[in-house]
């Protein structure tokens, strides 16, 4: 009826199961040593040679400045999740580990330290700098792999990397090489987001926009009918406008065009020029045009043929000859201003003036525009690549809804500034000669030696490294067997807000090296994690979590579940500490039920009975089981780990733990036959659920499945499959069980009864399924059989059966009557008052809809309320 795998070994006693297993499960006396030992036994590396079907996944690599918080431990649960599942199905599973070099991170990290010597990089030069850094490595780097243990991740550590190793460093250098052969790398000045205190261009991802207090004044050009008013934040750059530019159709200045204005307080003039880039409806329609300080400008500026006068130099301090020099760009603004105002050329002011600011997400300093020379990937074919893969079908986004961000990025793509202006980092491999000669070498291939000859200063963007990371990891640029097996990656699980920087640079190199052939079948895109009230997570907020804390106070297998069961594909993921402790009691409630089950003999020796030699109760849990088993196993196909997650946690909860292995109770007792198919059963139905759930919460079920079955690691158990068994009727008559056990344990909650106390009770189940019920129908309701004299207070006909109680002498009828009373006074005045609200016209004829509807739901539960406490009412002893 399911599958029986891991049996047993021959002699291998089941009953004294639950004395090996402590009362309480403690997870930090379990976890490290059973991670420690599925490593020793090689459980997560994976084999090029093997026969098996490939199933590979990179781990996004996390920068080696970097701890575990709750981002990556949402993550990992889910990849680790798909790959534990992946094995079990028989696949050759590849969870490829490693890190990034984190150029600008790491870099500041190791400079802070210096720092504290009173030093500084320079103080060392480039080739002891690195050298330093290094060393920060080797002993302070990566502590986030000893944090991946704890978690349970299931990589393949064998194969770990980094993307400054030799290997991957060589294949950084081949596919620098063969871009810049195929032309598709090139030098040239253009605007770049420059940060003046780590003195480097960073990209786009690493800009963090904040709305910040800031001026804005409006600025009079020129002198009477030919003035001409501009408006701007920066008024520092205005030393280096070189035109104004007005849209073309705007009559306003359409004969100011092509003429000239002078620029305040430098004497130049500049042209007044038109620009379909304008909005002719923002401000005054006119706009400075500074191409050096401004990416807009800058195009604006190619158009016309302007010229770039640079202002400010790397640290942002004005170099521009005149009363400003050498102030910082802040300070020349206020002078400038100042100086503006002095002159009667300040036309308006706006303080504070809220603007959205780019800011470095390393120092926070905010990022200056600059022009700069700089190497830049052509991204045309290569995104044009991108997107065709994806619109082909030959990678597939999910959720699907996240497509149209895709392509709205790669239809749009701008070239890729790749230099960064460090010493950490891949070095650009161009040399450059005496004669302005320009050499890209391989990394086969000497570099040009001889008296001015000399490399670029500058490194690689660490995204173009990590762009590599699918192939790369594996061996490329040599065709080795690892990059035969397992590349492509069967999926990618990652987070949307990196769907533009890394997935979309993995999409283009990929398909670029691998001669067409995509890094993976598949995007899995995740959201972000939150705090419960939906806040994002922040120092400045002070919510932030180390998921360490509460791996150390409920478990790791409590903080993975509870991050799987929010995991909705693309939507962000609220988590409160209340929600981890309800995924500790539910890996509790795991424990004791797989405890109880063993100390009553429950089995996986021998096959399943046949169906007539079960009860209703076996065959309704197997016709469940194996309906769990499909449904999970779609669920996984989608990626929606929420809802398996939550399929899983109800069958074991709710009908295994809370309704079987009851019922089961009863038949145990009994013994004979029975009770012995009840014990297979049992031993069954914990076996595949066990295995179910071991991809999410790795430890307990480790634990408790190699108890149960004495096979050696349910990491290597083969994954449950549905074997078609269904049991409709067994199905029914169970639901009706379970409908009259819950009505009458509704009315013992109404009436007051404590869940313990004890009941006399007939039971009429005459003509329906529930005859042969009866003894565990008494035992869930705590119900006993009637003596003699038996007179019932209260009769409750459910499903066709009739439930009469004796209530006399169990609750105080008098205080009982009294509590019902007042509640139904309760019920009746807020029938009245939402009837008279609602029967009133005026009021209908001017209240919302929403709020008419909240009244008509108050109403109706008032209705509700009134019934329920008449029939409770109703159902008391009399006298």
């Amino acid at each position: 009826m399911t599958d029986t795998t891991n049996q047993r070994p021959a002699n291998t006693p089941a009953g004294d199961d639950a004395a090996t297993l402590p009362t309480t499960y403690a997870p930090a006396d379990v976890e490290g040593e059973l991670y420690e030992r599925w490593v020793e036994r090689g459980y997560f590396t994976a084999d090029a040679k093997s026969d098996k079907p490939p199933y590979t996944i990179v781990i996004p690599p996390p920068n080696v400045t970097g701890s575990l918080h709750l981002g990556h431990a949402f993550e990992h649960t889910l990849i680790d999740a798909l790959v534990r599942r992946k094995r079990m199905q028989g696949y050759e599973a590849l969870w490829q580990p490693g890190m990034d070099h984190a150029g600008i991170a790491t870099q500041n990290v190791v400079e802070r330290e210096l720092a504290k010597e009173g030093k500084s990089r320079h103080d060392l030069g480039r080739e002891a700098f690195v050298e330093r850094v290094w060393q920060w490595k080797a002993e302070s780097g990566g502590q986030i792999s000893g944090q991946m243990r704890r978690l349970g991740d299931g990589v393949d550590w064998s194969r770990e990397r980094f993307t400054m190793d030799e290997g991957l460093s060589q294949a950084v250098q081949t596919i620098f090489k063969k871009l810049f052969d195929d032309e598709l790398i090139y030098r040239a000045e253009r605007i770049i987001n420059w940060c003046p205190r780590c003195l480097t261009a960073i990209s786009d991802i690493e800009v963090e926009y904040q709305d910040d207090d800031g001026e804005l004044v409006s600025i009079r050009y020129g002198e009477g009918e030919n003035a001409i008013v501009v408006a701007t934040t920066r008024a520092e750059t205005m030393l280096g406008d070189t035109a104004v530019a007005v849209h073309p159709e705007d009559e306003r200045y359409r004969h100011l065009v092509g003429t000239e204005i002078e620029l305040p307080l430098t004497g130049r003039r500049i042209p007044i020029v038109a620009d379909e880039h304008v909005d002719p409806e923002f401000g005054t329609g006119a706009v400075k045009v500074t191409p050096a300080h401004d990416p807009n400008d800058f195009e604006i500026g190619q158009r016309h043929g302007l010229p770039n006068i640079a202002v400010m130099d790397e640290h942002a301090v004005i170099t521009a000859h005149g009363p400003f020099l050498g102030l910082d760009r802040l300070e020349a603004r206020s002078a400038i201003v100042a100086a503006l105002r002095a002159e009667g050329r300040i036309v308006a002011e706006k303080r504070p003036y809220v603007h959205s600011v780019g800011h470095c997400s390393r120092c926070k300093t905010t990022i200056e525009p600059r022009l700069s020379m700089q190497w830049w990937v052509k991204v045309g074919p290569l995104a044009q690549a991108a997107g065709d893969a994806v619109r082909d079908g030959r990678v597939k986004i999910h959720p699907q809804e996240m497509e149209k961000r895709y392509f709205d990025w790669v239809d749009n793509l701008h070239d890729w500034c790749i230099s960064r202006q460090l010493w950490w980092g891949h070095r650009i491999p161009v040399w450059y000669g005496p004669n302005g000669e320009i050499v890209c070498v391989g990394p086969d291939e000497q570099p040009p030696t001889g008296e001015g000859w000399h490399q670029d200063t500058d490194v690689l963007d660490t995204w173009f490294s990590s762009g590599l990371w699918p192939f790369s990891t594996l061996g490329w640029p040599e065709r080795t067997e690892s990059l035969a097996k397992f590349y492509p990656n069967s999926v990618l699980v990652t987070g949307y807000d990196i769907l533009f920087f890394w997935v979309a640079r993995m999409m283009m190199f990929g398909l670029y090296a691998m001669d067409g052939t995509p890094p993976f079948h598949t995007i899995a895109l995740h959201g972000m994690v939150r705090d419960q009230n939906g806040k994002k997570m922040s120092k400045s907020f002070g919510n932030v979590v180390n998921p360490l804390d509460w791996m150390d106070k409920y478990g790791s297998d409590a903080l993975r579940f509870t991050l799987a069961r929010g995991a909705n594909p693309g939507v962000d993921v609220p988590i409160g500490e209340d929600w981890v402790q309800a995924a500790r009691n539910f890996a509790n409630k795991i424990w004791n039920a797989t405890r109880f089950a063993l100390m009553n003999g429950a089995t996986v020796e021998g096959p399943l009975p046949a169906a007539e030699e079960l009860t209703a109760a076996d065959r309704w849990i197997l016709s469940r089981l194996n309906s769990t088993v499909a449904e999970v196993d779609a669920l996984y196909d989608d990626y929606q780990f929420s809802k398996l997650s939550e399929a899983l946690y109800h069958f074991a909860w709710d009908e295994v733990f809370d309704w079987y292995v009851e019922l089961s109770k009863t038949t145990l007792a009994k013994g004979g036959p029975q009770a012995d198919a009840a014990r297979r059963v049992l031993g069954e139905v914990l076996d595949v659920t066990l295995r179910l759930l071991h991809p999410i919460v790795p430890f307990v079920t480790e634990t408790l499945w190699t108890t149960l079955t004495g096979a050696e690691s349910v990491v290597i158990a083969d994954w449950p499959q549905d074997s078609g068994f269904r049991d409709a009727a067994a199905e029914a008559e169970i639901a009706t069980l379970q409908r009259v056990v819950t009505e009458v344990r509704r009315f013992r909650t109404d009436q007051g009864l404590k869940p313990g106390q004890k009941v006399p009770a007939r039971l009429d189940l005459a003509g329906t399924v529930l005859a042969v019920h009866e003894d565990a129908i008494r035992s869930l309701l705590r119900l006993t059989v009637p003596e003699e004299g038996f007179a019932a207070t209260a009769s409750l006909p459910v499903a066709g059966a009739t439930v009469a109680l004796d209530l006399s002498g169990t609750i105080d009828v008098g205080a009982e009557r009294k509590r019902l009373a007042k509640d139904l006074a309760a019920a009746e005045k807020e029938k009245a008052q939402t009837a008279a609200k609602l029967g009133n016209e005026a009021f209908l004829a001017k209240a919302p809809d929403d709020v008419v509807a909240k009244i008509r739901t108050r109403q109706e539960a008032a209705e509700a309320d009134i019934a329920r406490i008449t029939a409770q009412l109703a159902a008391l002893p009399q006298g």
